[in-house]
């Protein structure tokens, strides 16, 4: 059942593997690059799996001991990711043991998958999920571990490396806008992070943000689902 569950799985996962293998490897160049061995790649993308906000970690670490504004920086990156639990309460119920796993691993490309795939007939739901998880986030700290390697053996300049992140985020944008029925959420979700990026400014705008767009999807929840 496992074994016929990750086979299905897999083809799915094919597009992040291509994604997270060279924005794995941005971040451990750059964690490379600001003095960090190898195996720190590897520790992060284990227990910590946060794409951005890995990026943002970096930062934090070479920096000086600023707990509240990590704490602060941390809840703004990851904001999003309370909107995302919400709709994941009900599949995630049934995951069993699997659960608090299925709670960490859930990323953007993740949730992505976990929303819009089906398992083909005859293989286990929960384990087609799990699969899906896990196999994103193998790809996430292999990336990570090839990454923090090449940066010591071949030596390069790396200047831009650190944009691979909103290059994926603005990828993911354009292909949502082309498979939704309703392009209301996006246009609410430009619409409103704009005004609140002018009234709040680029430090403080995110939590505003997505707040706003909750409230907006909530209150257009109709028209939404057209």
């Amino acid at each position: 059942m496992k074994t016929k569950a990750l086979r299905a799985a897999f083809p799915y996962t094919l597009p992040v593997m291509l994604g997270y293998l060279f924005l794995g490897a941005a971040f451990g160049i750059l964690l490379s690059e600001n003095g960090f061995a190898p195996g720190w790649a590897f520790l992060m993308s284990v227990f910590i799996y946060a794409g951005s906000m890995q990026f943002a970690a970096i930062g934090l670490m070479t920096g000086p001991f600023a707990p509240i504004s990590a704490l602060l920086l941390t809840l703004m990156v990851n904001a999003r990711h309370l909107f995302y639990g919400l709709s994941m309460l009900e599949p995630f119920r049934r995951m069993g043991k699997r659960k608090p796993y299925m709670i960490f691993s859930l990323t953007d490309e993740t949730y992505s998958l976990l929303c819009s795939v089906q398992p083909p007939e005859g293989v286990d739901k929960s384990w087609f999920l799990f699969f899906i998880s896990l196999l994103d986030q193998l790809y996430w700290i292999i990336g990570s571990c090839i990454g923090a390697f090449a940066k010591g053996l071949l030596p390069f300049d790396s200047t831009g490396i650190d944009f691979s992140m909103t290059a994926l985020f603005l990828v993911i944008f354009v292909e949502q806008w082309e498979k939704a029925k309703s392009k209301l959420p996006a246009l609410l979700g430009l619409g409103i992070t704009a005004i609140c990026l002018l009234v709040f400014g680029s430090e403080n705008f995110l939590i505003f943000s997505m707040a706003g767009i909750l409230i907006s999807l909530l209150l257009f929840k109709k028209e939404v689902r057209l």
